[in-house]
């Protein structure tokens, strides 16, 4: 089984099923293809998150490939002469936002871990689409014509638009031999290909080159490094649910609202009703608000994860859940042993990104979620790829209310991501 948001992509992963490839294997193809067919929403320019569930050993493991910050990043990045921050163009758009991308090397390690079949072979079919061409669809064709920046990146602008300024039609063939180039390189001498060389020189310069200039240097492209970490598990009524822990704070969001939920009497709330949509929402302003203190790289700072989790803690919570009415603006807890150490800010977050869901012949399964940002990330392509604006997920405030905000920007950090790659298990 393979599931993606685009049927050229799903294809692909599909074929490497049949060929014996595993789960791990399928999903690096439908990803390849995917940063082709959906270049807006994920790429090798970009980084995410995987779970794999290895059926023989009963064994979940989880990998971060989220993009980090250079080395020469100041928690004021965001922040304007005046002290305020920046409005939207400045920060987004250009090098400032870009992150060290993560997903090759995210890649390369599940495969070592995971891959049955030979690494080149998973890029053959993203190479072909490339060579010979794919008909831009209608969503590719709508976001293009409506974007307002994109067209202001020079690659970008002739790889996209006709001479006149207008996006490619939908049903057009794109072809892009550059990218088709990259990933041959990629294919042939693994991911060190990327971070290593003339592709990461490029992707360097195209960040320092733009009039909001960023400081990515080629240092912090080659000490990159994706990590496995442990899944964050918990129980809903007869389940066993698990995602990505931080720095993606969606496995703890998950969690949360469906712990709170679990205080709920459910059984005769219809899924579209509107009690149903109430009792969702403020369950998830809670789990938001208290990410948006906590929830941080934890390399650099450490969630409370087993108090925001708690039985009392949550019990709290749920009581402040009016079936009536909307609480409004929620307020983060205060867990129990838990100082608070941290200003609350949040971050800017804009929906763009895909998911990967997969199994394979012998049971062993595959959730990957990517991104590269915003719609087209911070609008820079390179070498027929796009570069992610992933640095914008950080808080642009480093201080609230005098106290440093744990998702401030640091040198070296993973922004926090939202992002929830979810496997959930039965009683069995």
């Amino acid at each position: 089984m393979v599931v993606a948001a685009h049927p050229l992509a799903a294809r692909a992963g599909y074929d490497i099923l049949k060929r014996g490839g595993s789960a791990v294997d399928a999903a690096i193809a439908t990803q390849l293809v995917l940063n082709l067919v959906e270049p807006q929403s994920s790429g090798i320019g970009g980084g995410g998150f995987l779970l794999h569930y290895a059926a023989r050993e009963g064994k979940l493991s989880a990998y971060d490939g989220r993009e980090t910050a250079p080395a020469r990043a100041k928690p004021g990045r965001f922040l304007g002469a005046n002290g305020r921050p920046l409005d939207w163009p400045a920060a987004v758009v250009g090098g400032k936002s870009v992150g060290v991308p993560g997903l090759l090397r995210l890649l390369e390690l599940a495969h070592r871990r995971h891959g049955k079949l030979a690494w080149a072979e998973l890029f053959e079919p993203a190479i072909g689409l490339a060579e010979k061409g794919f008909p831009i669809s209608p969503r590719l064709h709508a976001l293009v014509a409506a974007d307002r920046f994109l067209s202001q990146d020079r690659n970008a602008r002739r790889y996209f638009y006709l001479p006149d300024g207008n996006a490619k039609p939908a049903g057009a063939l794109l072809k892009n031999p550059e990218f088709a180039a990259v990933l041959k390189r990629v294919a042939a001498k693994g991911a060190d290909a990327f971070y290593r060389g003339g592709i990461a020189r490029d992707v360097v310069a195209a960040v320092r080159g733009h009039k909001s200039a960023g400081d990515l240097a080629e240092a912090d492209l080659s000490a990159y490094a994706a990590k496995q970490r442990e899944p964050l598990c918990g129980a809903y009524r007869r389940w066993k649910v698990c995602g990505m822990p931080p720095p993606s704070s969606g496995g703890f969001a998950v969690l949360q609202i469906l712990k709170i939920l679990e205080r709920f009497d459910l059984r005769n709330v219809k899924p579209e009703s509107v009690e149903a949509v109430h009792l969702f929402a403020e369950a998830g302003r809670l789990a938001y608000a208290d990410r948006n203190l906590y929830i941080a790289d934890p390399d650099f700072v450490a969630a409370p994860l087993a108090a925001l989790l708690d039985s009392r803690y949550l019990d709290s919570r749920a009581k402040l859940i009016d079936q009536r009415h909307s609480m409004g603006r929620a307020r983060a807890g205060t867990p129990a042993d838990v100082a608070a150490a941290y200003g609350i800010s949040e971050p800017l977050e804009l929906p763009a990104t895909t998911h990967i869901s997969i199994v394979d012949a012998e049971g062993n399964a595959v959730a990957m979620t990517t991104s590269i940002e915003a719609a087209f990330g911070n609008r820079q392509m390179v070498r027929g790829f796009l570069l992610n604006n992933q640095l914008t997920d950080f808080s642009w405030t480093p201080e609230e209310g005098g106290k440093p905000v744990a998702n401030r920007v640091e040198a070296k950090k993973r922004p926090r991501s939202s992002m929830a790659p979810t496997m959930v298990f039965d009683e069995k």
